[in-house]
């Protein structure tokens, strides 16, 4: 276990004094039941307070970063931002699932793969490294690693409601998404849709669930829209 923690905290860039809390932030309640940890075993508690700590980091940043946003509009991105699909995606971006304690059951169903999950997990590591290295620590784990790249993270995670309204702006067009194959188990599925504006195929999207082939394929259109409109612009 401890080699793969040093792994982990290499890629974090975040070393803890104390690894307890480390191990706990990655283990699941399936895992504590299953080795009888017993109720305090798991990540639970840390994620309570990661997912607070995280709301207070992620509200400062945006206060900052958008001054003329009205509150309204910074508590809309702020759920977009650091709502599960969200942490879950960063969470994969920085190789966490593979670091989490499971049991047998949850990891065979694929509980590696569950947005729940992973999300969790981010917060319990964001409560441990709060707990183990202060306030400072967790804003610069925060910053790197979930508000990193917000542009990008926004497009994707709203894809379909910017595309519908790129399409809008177009007249009579229509959006509608097709689903071509439906791939694996239960537990581990895999979707592919393609995204058809107006009879014409713009982009296919993978995912896990349906609705993220839909937004994967949603954001594919939307770049190649954007590039098609730079192409025209450039020639005039």
């Amino acid at each position: 276990m401890s080699r793969q923690t040093q792994k982990l905290e290499h890629t974090i860039g975040y070393i803890f004094t104390d690894k307890k809390l480390l191990e706990q932030a990655l283990t699941h309640s399936s895992y504590a039941n299953e080795k009888k940890l017993g109720k305090l075993g798991c990540n639970e508690r840390l994620e309570f307070l990661g997912d607070a700590v995280l709301e207070l980091i992620s509200s400062d940043f945006l206060f900052a970063r958008f001054p003329d946003l009205p509150e309204g509009e910074l508590t809309k991105k702020r759920a977009s931002l650091v709502c599960e699909p969200s942490l879950a995606y960063c969470a994969r971006e920085f190789g966490l699932p593979k670091y989490l304690l499971l049991g047998k059951g949850e990891d065979m169903t694929g509980g590696r793969n569950r947005d729940s999950i992973v999300s969790d997990a981010t917060e319990a590591l964001l409560g441990a490294i709060y707990l183990d290295g202060g306030f400072a620590s967790a804003k610069e784990f925060v910053q790197n690693f979930i508000l990193n790249d917000i542009e990008h993270k926004q497009l994707f995670f709203d894809s379909k409601t910017i595309l519908q309204e790129i399409v809008q702006e177009d007249g009579a067009k229509t959006v509608e998404y097709q689903l071509l194959r439906e791939e694996g188990p239960d537990h581990d599925k895999k979707f592919t849709v393609n995204v058809v504006i107006s009879g014409k195929v713009m982009g296919t999207g993978v995912g896990h669930t349906k609705k993220a082939a839909e937004q994967a394929a949603a954001y594919k259109a939307i770049r190649k829209i954007k590039q098609q409109v730079e192409y025209v612009s450039e020639k005039h």
